[in-house]
């Protein structure tokens, strides 16, 4: 589906992004005032922000439902960056291996 969205896009096209971090799956995402069972998971979230990075038309993000009260050890807030680092360009390939 994002897919197909995408391919709409040409250089005329302003993408914002609403990254609501409460749509990914509480197991990687537990920091968020409401969870979504079932949701995203990591790489599935990934994908979809390098796909929108690929298109170089990212014009603006806003970050929401993040809850620091509800986060273990940061988890939640550390996951955002990186996915965040996905949606502006970072690529898989320049990660570190996670531990």
């Amino acid at each position: 589906m994002a897919l197909d969205a995408l391919a709409e896009v040409d250089a005329e096209t302003h993408i914002h992004v609403s990254f609501d971090v409460d749509f990914l799956d509480p197991e990687i995402a537990p920091g968020v005032g409401t969870t979504v069972p079932g949701g995203p998971s990591y790489r599935e979230a990934q994908l979809c922000m390098e796909m929108i990075a690929d298109t170089a038309r990212l014009g603006s993000l806003d970050i929401m439902e993040l809850n620091p009260a509800f986060d273990i050890r940061n988890k939640t807030a550390m996951l955002a960056v990186d996915l965040v680092e996905s949606l502006f360009g970072k690529s898989t390939l320049m990660r570190k291996a996670s531990s």
